[in-house]
């Protein structure tokens, strides 16, 4: 029956988290759309700011993925108590390295962005964007370590409301505080931040209440006793895991930050261009995400339960769809470049040198989402130095194709979005040779 069902069960999974962070992507998107139209720099700015930031995130998340792989072994093997340990120890144990980064951002910005190359015009918006956004740190280790909860339990329906909620609240107030309606002060970055901030504080006490409202939904939720009494060492199990795809999403962080850095030496403007054409790319890499979410989930189940045809057919039909996303996003985006482009900004300028960039970035989705869909599908197998390994490749070549190109070969912005596409390409293939020789 599972075998049959595995289709169905991978959409009860994707759906949910895929309506979640499109609503969030369309909430940043909007974000940036009232920040791009008031100055270019402020998109500079969100995109110097928000790059390393959401390195140390990522990371933080990253880190969770072993206790989400190990958690779906269990379950595939039928094993709820050694499920609900992994679960507890997570939850009491993973707030330690976010809580060392909020202090991190909130003292050590100017350095961090100093080495970043940000221009003296842009680093005084940076450094206060950040400082304002710091505080949702302390909640990350707790919304991570749920978050698996809600996906190795197949029940994310949750995170649609809660995606509503947040981005809906972000939305009324960076309307409010950047532009100063109703009263309030004008604003501008401060007020996109403050908004952000307080929106992901008011999504965090909804999910908690979920959490304990629906306490029967989560079947590796463990009881608040369980939690207290948790041992560290299933949490440095699943950490020995999970390491290497939060060093792996570190290093492909890494790599787009010296990107970024590269980027600053063309202009003070081609860093808020490249953050413009990404932020469209991002739209359509949240839904290949989500279903690479189930295919981690389900991967993992069919590996605990040694079932290795469900295995193969889980991640298969996985990239079908991501490539179907990928299709429709290229088609889109190659008849109405300018119309997407002209969203974010009001410069023709802009647009017109940036038409070839975002249909590039269109185009590079097939490769990542070989490398979303296969990589996941790796990992729920448990082989996650794989990826790290691929990942090392690709961020060392990205990097040094991308200087190349635009230091000797002197292609510009071009040399940079060219190097990308080349890197996910690569991996893809090589990441996808792997998945097939895996045995069990």
């Amino acid at each position: 029956m599972f075998k049959v069902e595995y289709k169905n069960k991978l959409v009860k999974i994707f759906v949910p988290i895929m309506l979640s962070n499109l609503i969030s992507q369309i909430q940043m998107i909007i974000d940036r759309i009232f920040l791009g139209r008031m100055d270019i720099l402020y998109m500079s700015a969100v995109g110097n700011a928000t790059a390393p930031m959401w390195t140390t995130m990522s990371f933080i998340y990253s880190l969770s993925t072993g206790a989400s792989i190990l958690i779906s072994h269990s379950v595939g093997e039928k094993d709820l108590d050694k499920a609900k340990n992994y679960a507890a120890s997570m939850i009491k144990f993973h707030n330690v390295i976010p809580v060392l980064m909020f202090f991190l951002w909130l003292f050590g910005t100017p350095l961090i962005f100093k080495l970043m190359g940000v221009s003296e015009n842009v680093m005084k918006l940076c450094v206060t964007y950040t400082r304002i956004y710091a505080p949702v740190f302390l909640i990350l280790g707790l919304g991570a370590s749920y978050g698996v909860v809600f996906q190795t339990s197949n029940y994310t329906k949750p995170l649609v409301t809660y995606g509503i909620l947040r981005s809906g609240l972000n939305i009324l107030l960076d309307y409010v505080l950047i532009f100063g309606k109703f009263g309030f002060p004008r604003m501008e970055i401060a007020g996109a931040a403050l908004g952000t901030t307080i929106a992901e504080y008011c999504g965090a006490f909804y999910l908690l209440y979920v959490t304990i409202a629906k306490k029967d939904k989560f079947f590796t939720s463990p009881g608040f006793k369980r939690i207290v009494g948790a041992k560290i060492k299933p949490y440095l199990q699943s950490i020995k895991l999970g390491v290497n795809t939060a060093m792996e999403d570190l290093l492909w962080n890494v790599g787009n930050l010296c990107i970024i850095r590269i980027l600053n030496t063309i202009n003070e403007t081609a860093a808020g261009i490249y953050s413009m054409v990404f932020t469209v790319e991002i739209l359509f890499v949240v839904i290949i995400g989500a279903i690479g979410s189930g295919t981690l989930t389900i991967s993992g189940e069919a590996t605990g339960a040694k079932d290795h045809k469900l295995y193969r057919d889980v991640v298969k039909t996985a990239i079908k769809w991501s490539f179907l996303v990928a299709a429709f996003a290229l088609i889109f985006i190659s008849i109405f470049p300018r119309l997407t482009l002209s969203l974010f900004t009001t410069d023709k300028e802009v647009i017109e040198m940036s038409v070839i960039f975002i249909i590039l970035v269109a185009a590079n989705l097939f490769g990542k989402s070989g490398n979303i869909i296969v990589g996941n599908g790796i990992r729920g197998y448990g082989d996650t130095k794989w990826m790290l390994f691929t990942q090392i490749l690709g961020t060392v070549g990205v990097v040094a194709l991308a200087a190349l190109f635009v230091f000797v070969f002197k292609l510009g912005m071009l040399g940079v979005f060219v190097a990308v596409l080349c890197d996910e390409a690569v991996r893809a293939i090589i990441n996808f040779i792997r998945f097939l020789k895996i045995k069990f």
